[in-house]
């Protein structure tokens, strides 16, 4: 059990909203933002790091370290998790927005594999390692910090957290269509897909100079750091830990299943790619405005009415609206599908942060929330699109991920349903 700490002086300085907010959320907004520009940019790293004589193969290497970067997330929401409760949530902050620069440094400015060889593609991997391990413990620390710092507009504050994924989402677009205007594709190819990634780098020290500004949350230091919270996380803790997972299952879900879409429209409902990027655009600008809207909304009518209003909307509507698209595929019906499902992972997406908050105990806190965000996400998230391609395999039809998202709603609707005493 936790202590008062009388020994230990609270930071008397009152925080201020927006700096905290960027403070926590940039680190966010770049783990997003090298997501995102890695998978746009896939092809050309392929043909700069991962060479083979048949292209499918170098884009599935250059995936490939884009996957293994999901499976080492979870140990670093243990590590950094527990060193956040341990030494405080700005120490664990400030070393994760590091960890990131450093991997956007590797990537930005590695030789190709064409001037060093293979270590150059064994370096990238290392990157993609180092901020898979950093971004494993950004969310927990972050959503602990903001949370403590405005308990009583946890709602808002917390729903930054993924309204930034959406905002990083769209700048990542923005530089893919920019760069595709200005430069020519070899010029591209060359040298011009690294520009996005330097972008990073020249965000992140701003990023570090802000974290180093702010003060750790009075309630934080009001309590001796917890000895061993992975002990006790795991020893008394697992359900909530089960409870904080299955709230956040089709929350990930839905989000990896609209980074589906552009293979989910080309490959089986053979539209263009263009309807499949415009639709992804759209639900980004959705995602981003709509998500903290919701948290203003929550503060007024409560986070439990909203949360259960997007799930029963998703089970009762998630099937006619891929049937709609299925028997009339145009760009419009793939479009409002898109956007519907945007619509109701804001809803729903805007509360979650704040309730995995609410579910644990302060000396517990970013390392509970670390673990299950990621073991969420990568379970339920990471491998959304490999499971739906094989759901349509073995069906035979294209609704198979509607069945799928029907079943990630229906278990977060159990476990919304086993921690709503708690979080009311």
């Amino acid at each position: 059990m936790s202590t008062i700490n009388t020994a230990a002086p609270l930071s008397s300085t009152k925080p201020n909203l927006h700096k905290t907010l960027f403070a926590t959320c940039i680190g966010n907004a770049l783990e997003w933002f090298d997501i995102a520009v890695y998978g746009f940019f896939a092809s050309y790293i392929a043909h700069a790091f991962f060479p083979t004589s048949d292209p499918s193969v170098s884009l599935l290497l250059t995936f490939g370290s884009f996957g293994v970067s999901f499976l080492i997330r979870p140990l670093g929401a243990i590590v950094l998790g527990n060193y956040a409760d341990r030494h405080g949530r700005k120490k664990a902050l400030l070393l994760s927005i590091n960890l990131m620069m450093l991997g956007g440094a590797v990537i930005t400015f590695m030789p190709s594999y064409g001037t060093i060889g293979l270590i150059a593609p064994l370096l990238i991997l290392l990157a993609r390692l180092v901020q898979g391990f950093s971004a494993g413990g950004e969310f927990g620390s972050s959503t602990a910090f903001l949370v403590e710092h405005f308990p009583e507009r946890r709602a808002f504050i917390a729903s930054w957290q993924f309204a930034t994924q959406g905002a990083s989402t769209l700048l990542a677009s923005a530089f893919g269509l920019g760069l595709t205007q200005i430069l020519t594709e070899s010029q591209i190819q060359d040298w011009g897909w690294r520009i996005p990634f330097a972008f990073g780098l020249l965000i992140g020290p701003l990023g570090i100079y802000i974290r180093r500004h702010v003060h750790e949350p009075a309630s934080f230091e009001a309590q001796a750091p917890e000895a061993a919270p992975l002990k006790r996380l795991f020893g008394r803790q697992k359900e909530l830990m089960l409870l904080a997972i299955g709230l956040m299952v089709i929350s990930t879900a839905v989000n990896y299943m609209l980074n589906y879409v552009p293979t989910y429209a080309t490959k089986n409902l053979h539209l263009p790619g263009s309807a499949a990027f415009t639709a992804t655009l759209l639900a980004g600008v959705i995602l981003t405005v709509v998500t903290p809207l919701m948290g203003l909304l929550a503060e007024r009518v409560g986070r439990v009415p909203l949360m259960w209003g997007s799930l029963i909307l998703l089970i009762i509507t998630i099937y006619p609206a891929f049937k709609l698209v299925v028997n009339h595929t145009t760009p419009t019906t793939l479009i409002i599908l898109v956007c519907w499902m945007a619509l109701l992972k804001s809803i729903y997406f805007s509360t979650v942060p704040s309730v995995m908050a609410d579910l644990f105990p302060i000396g517990t806190r970013a390392s509970g929330m670390a673990i299950s965000y990621n073991v969420a996400v990568t379970v339920f998230g990471g491998f959304a699109p490999l499971i739906c391609t094989l759901l349509i395999t073995a069906t035979g039809t294209s609704l198979a991920p509607g069945y799928y998202l029907m079943a990630m709603s229906v278990l977060s609707g159990l476990a919304l349903l086993r921690s709503q005493k708690r979080i009311a």
